[in-house]
């Protein structure tokens, strides 16, 4: 069992949790991911490695609560247990050289990316990040990543913080005006992470992606987070635990990444419809307390 040693809602559907898992905080590194399972019954999901505090032993991850599970582990509460913690799993990302990078993330991949953003900006990189929200109530992790970059641009769909449009926008007049990076490493949702990836191929510029498709056990046994890429004019088989998470943009199959990704959607969705009416209670409550607080 792994105790929940802090826990902080960033948004209403967005947990912050510190977990004291002493081996993981020793060794986990910046872009790598754990497997964790709320209870003895429950699915087994990645979660990026937010961060570290080997002082404390504690690793933090950051969560959207977008599924069963997620709904689960939002109701654990700061003192309480969750059955496996598994890690550190995959790759960390790649580091060495880099002197000039772009951060660039979207929604709930910002989490993904900040501490990759703190990274190569304690490695003295010099860090430009983008990142990207729905509107102003979802933006996250700001001041991170103020701290962390020497250009930040944030943006919101509907032009409710920041400027108005998708990453794309200020990534793309960037390169049209001849600013490089050693690599653009991008953060989020599969389709944003597609056309990131045009952008930068129109102007050459290197990019790397990180991705997280399905997983069972993180290990390259199950298969289950298979990718294709395009690599020396073929087609290849690619896992994203063992092999990744981080890949060569440019090599990604994203139509095909894309469409495995809606495969169990009905099952995903059945799944957290049965976890929201076994926590409809609380959901309850905590919708009385917001609203309470914002009367």
């Amino acid at each position: 069992m792994f105790k929940i040693a802090h826990r902080k809602a960033l948004k209403p559907t967005v947990i912050s949790i510190d977990v004291e898992a002493p081996l993981v905080a020793k060794k986990a590194k910046p872009g790598q991911f754990i497997i964790l399972r709320v209870d003895d019954e429950g699915e087994r999901i990645p979660l990026t490695v937010a961060g570290c505090n080997k002082e404390e032993g504690t690793v933090r991850v950051i969560f959207h609560v977008a599924g069963a599970t997620t709904k689960k582990l939002k109701y654990v509460p700061e003192g309480g247990y969750i059955a496996d913690f598994v890690g550190p799993l995959g790759n960390p990302t790649e580091m060495e050289g880099m002197k000039r990078v772009c951060v660039v993330g979207g929604g709930i991949g910002c989490a993904i990316a900040m501490p990759i953003a703190t990274a190569f900006h304690e490695a003295g990189c010099e860090v430009t990040t983008i990142i990207g929200f729905r509107n102003k109530d979802l933006v996250i992790l700001e001041d991170e990543f103020r701290a962390a970059s020497d250009n930040l641009i944030i943006m919101s769909d509907d032009g409710s913080y920041g400027r108005e449009g998708n990453v794309t926008v200020p990534l793309k007049e960037m390169l049209a005006a001849g600013e490089r990076f050693d690599t653009v490493i991008v953060f989020g949702p599969l389709i944003m992470m597609k056309f990131t990836t045009l952008t930068c191929k129109e102007f050459g510029q290197p990019c790397t992606v990180s991705m997280c498709p399905i997983m069972i056990d993180g290990t390259g046994m199950c298969g289950g987070c298979r990718l294709t890429l395009h690599k020396d004019g073929k087609d290849v088989t690619a896992f994203a635990c063992v092999d990744g998470p981080d890949f060569n943009g440019y090599e990604v199959d994203f139509d095909a990444a894309i469409l495995r990704s809606q495969t169990y959607a009905p099952f995903e969705r059945h799944a957290y419809e049965e976890a929201c009416n076994l926590f409809k209670a609380a959901d309850e409550a905590e919708a009385a307390a917001l609203a309470a607080a914002k009367a």
